[in-house]
């Protein structure tokens, strides 16, 4: 019979061992979640996010998803690039792409299970038959909530994860297993009166503290949306072509958060500040190879050409912003026309 006190604290220390800024622990009641989960998508603020109601309630019952699950290891890993350019600085150049500072290195459900499944095959080797299942944000898993309840940080009003000395620039990853764990407290909500994340939000995407309507999401138009992004919100995109971090830089905890100490997260071709031009002009060849290792790779050329036409469109008229647009005004894809007739007819004085 293992200590699972000792085992649990052991469990602490091989996360930070690994990388971790923080592991924490939680049981499998998720009721309050459920509900909330389901008051949301019965508002259609999914989108066309099928998969969030696909899997019925193996979202909120970790053991439904996975037999026998009676903790939810939990893990925080800080993800900001350091030696990056200043996001404020990019989102004021309309002739540049802005880039969710999330995407800019490798893939991080790679890096992010590759050590999840470390510390999984530690544990085991402690306790010998200890069943577990790793999750990288791939799975039906309500992991900001279980994050939370296990101590890592608070659900702030933009309806992501808030650390008191990490801010929110980081990812989370789960380890289900059936070890009976000491469960760790949660920690108390600090977001207080601030609405600071729902008035900057560029779409008003925050309808309310902690609801989101992923349909007005800039994250869910650049990345989640397949067809075409509605005219009415394409201006407010700007110059963001794949995912947004507005909420994230008016969060006054992100004071207080630390840049990623994996060389992983440091950026790659240079899209920290890339210029729009130089990015559509990308052949899907150049696309596919120079974000080979990228999750920005999983959005396909084709979403990327529209995305940037929507930033394009968005640009201060200019010769060379209308030469790159007419160099994609014959794309065979319908959904790239589209966008670049739409960004073309911005660009007339």
């Amino acid at each position: 019979m293992h200590d699972l006190d000792a085992l649990a604290r052991q469990i602490k220390h091989w996360g930070i061992e690994l990388g971790f800024a923080a592991v924490g622990i939680a049981g499998c009641d998720l009721t309050n979640a459920e509900v909330n989960l389901q008051q949301w998508l019965d508002k259609g603020f999914h989108g066309e996010m099928d998969y969030m109601a696909a899997h019925g309630t193996k979202r909120s019952r970790p053991a439904e998803l996975i037999p026998g699950t009676q903790r939810i290891i939990s893990a925080r890993l800080d993800y900001f690039p350091p030696e990056s350019a200043a996001p404020d600085s990019v989102l004021c150049d309309p002739n540049a792409a802005y880039i969710a500072r999330y995407a800019l290195g490798r893939d991080y459900h790679k890096v992010l299970r590759a050590r999840l499944q470390q510390l999984a095959d530690r544990i085991h080797a402690e306790v010998g038959g200890h069943h577990f299942r790793v999750f990288t944000d791939s799975a039906p898993v309500l992991e900001v909530e279980l994050a939370s309840q296990s101590g890592l940080g608070w659900r702030g009003k933009h309806t992501l994860l808030l650390n008191r000395a990490h801010g929110s620039w980081f990812f989370l990853g789960e380890i289900y297993t059936d070890l009976a764990l000491p469960i760790d407290a949660p920690e108390s909500n600090h977001c207080g009166t601030c609405r600071a994340c729902i008035d900057v939000c560029p779409t008003a995407a925050i309808v309310a503290p902690y609801q989101l309507d992923a349909r007005r999401c800039i994250s869910y138009l650049t990345i989640e949306l397949k067809g075409s992004i509605p005219e009415t919100l394409r201006p407010l995109l700007g110059n963001r072509i794949y995912g947004c971090d507005d909420c994230q830089l008016a969060c006054p905890w992100n004071r207080f958060a630390h840049t990623a100490e994996l060389a992983d997260f440091s950026v790659r071709n240079g899209l920290d500040s890339a210029g729009l031009v130089e990015l559509f002009a990308w052949s899907e060849a150049d696309f596919n190879d120079r974000l080979a290792g990228s999750a920005i790779r999983r959005i396909g050329h084709e979403r990327w050409l529209r995305n940037i036409a929507v930033a394009l469109g968005n640009a201060p008229p200019s010769t060379t912003v209308q030469s790159a647009l007419k160099a994609r005004h014959d794309h065979p894809s319908p959904l790239v026309r589209e966008h670049v007739g739409w960004a073309l007819a911005r660009q007339q004085p």
